[in-house]
């Protein structure tokens, strides 16, 4: 089970950047430090309640559904560059895919996952993806995991156990979301150093990905 932003997708300094620029039109700075130490683990709408809440704001839901919406259109404009995926990562996908079940578990829009994948045609590797609007709470929260437990257990006609999967994350929150779910953790050094990242196995980046050693962490 992939996080998708900051493991597949080199994502997270366009997130920060679109954020930026949504705020400073409402004469909000925003640094770049503050979105990686406090704020990269939530969902759009969790990072500008929190922001709101930090900064003793009275943004009504009806602002905050504003600023989601406007972030989301700026996103879109800062990924027409060109590929946004990570280095090895489409390789990584299909040589897991090509083994054993894949699925994305994550706090990102599902229609900006999949805008990525589509584009790079990647969809079809995944049997189930979770986004930030298919659960109530976001990340580190364990519901997106234990929501892709269930989708991708009904894909494959199984009952899936936690101990029998493994999430890849890249930052601590994802990865104490799998960790509450129950999963094994695999974290990835794409956005945060190793000191920082809590996980069974540590990789830093997915060229490193080995299925052998996925499977050895679900039979330990």
């Amino acid at each position: 089970m992939f996080d998708f932003d900051g493991v597949i997708a080199n994502s997270e300094p366009l997130h920060y950047r679109a954020f930026r620029d949504v705020l400073e039109k409402s004469g909000i700075a925003f640094a770049e430090k503050e979105y990686y130490g406090r704020y990269l683990g939530y969902d759009d709408i969790g990072v500008f309640k929190a922001l709101a809440t930090d900064r003793g704001l009275s943004w009504t839901a009806d602002r905050i559904a504003g600023f989601v919406r406007s972030k989301a259109d700026t996103l879109e404009r800062l990924e027409q560059d060109g590929s946004i995926l990570f280095p090895g990562a489409e390789a990584a996908i299909r040589r897991a895919a090509a083994c054993v079940a894949v699925a994305i578990a994550s706090g990102a829009l599902g229609v900006e996952i999949r805008r990525v994948l589509d584009r790079e045609g990647l969809t079809s590797c995944f049997k189930a993806i979770v986004a930030a609007e298919d659960t109530p709470v976001s990340k580190p929260a364990a519901d997106p995991y234990l929501r892709v437990l269930s989708l991708l257990g009904k894909a494959l006609g199984v009952s899936l156990r936690p101990s029998e999967c493994v999430a890849i994350e890249d930052s601590p929150w994802g990865l104490q979301s799998a960790r509450a779910a129950g999963l094994h953790t695999v974290a990835v050094t794409h956005t945060y150093d190793r000191a920082a990242l809590d996980a069974d196995l540590v990789i830093s980046s997915l060229d490193e990905l080995d299925i052998i050693a996925l499977e050895r962490l679900c039979v330990t």
